[in-house]
């Protein structure tokens, strides 16, 4: 067997043992708000991504959840949506980032399998292969946090508007059945 049907084996073999990893690994692991997930400098990164027209490519790349919808939560946002689905979007793109940087790495192993030149190549077109997905993360996490965070301020508000509607009308009713009034 060539090395380089090793190395193309090794990384099919590395690409399922990170799906599989991917959907076992407790997503509490995954905050949004800590490194290396952590947006330090937003308004740099979304420069970035402007730069690199992220919105003229992304959708065109294979998605893994089209590829396997049962198996993937979408990476489409419905019609309608709950906080807590679009919490769990937002882990998702933490894994994803995650999974996606840990392949980059472990995909160098194919210089230990190809020892020469060509193993190099192939570890650096596999690395690059997998900074598209971590750049699509790390552009589509702020825009689901900003609609999480506009979602829970409508159902707070919601909630508050509620409360003050029940004290009002609970007011009022003990003003109209006060003894003695």
């Amino acid at each position: 067997m060539s090395s380089f049907t090793k190395c193309v084996l090794y990384l099919a073999a590395i690409g399922a043992a990170s799906f599989v990893l991917g959907r076992l690994v407790p997503k509490h692991w995954f905050c949004h708000d800590k490194f290396p997930y952590y947006a330090a400098y937003p308004e740099q990164e979304e420069v970035l991504y402007n730069a690199l027209r992220v919105r003229k490519w992304k959708d065109k790349l294979p998605d893994m959840s089209e590829v396997f919808p049962g198996l993937l939560p979408s990476k489409k946002l419905p019609g309608s949506f709950t906080s807590q689905e679009l919490t769990l979007m937002v882990q998702e793109t933490c894994i994803s980032e995650w999974i996606h940087g840990l392949l980059s790495v472990v995909g160098f192993g194919c210089v230990l399998i190809w020892k020469n030149l060509g193993g190099w190549i192939v570890s650096i077109i596999f690395a690059l292969g997998n900074l598209p997905y971590i750049i699509i993360q790390r552009h589509n996490r702020p825009k689901l946090l900003r609609l999480l965070t506009r979602l829970e301020e409508k159902k707070a508000a919601t909630a508050a508007s509620a409360r003050r509607g029940a004290y009002e009308k609970s007011s009022f009713t003990e003003l109209q059945h006060r003894p003695g009034a």
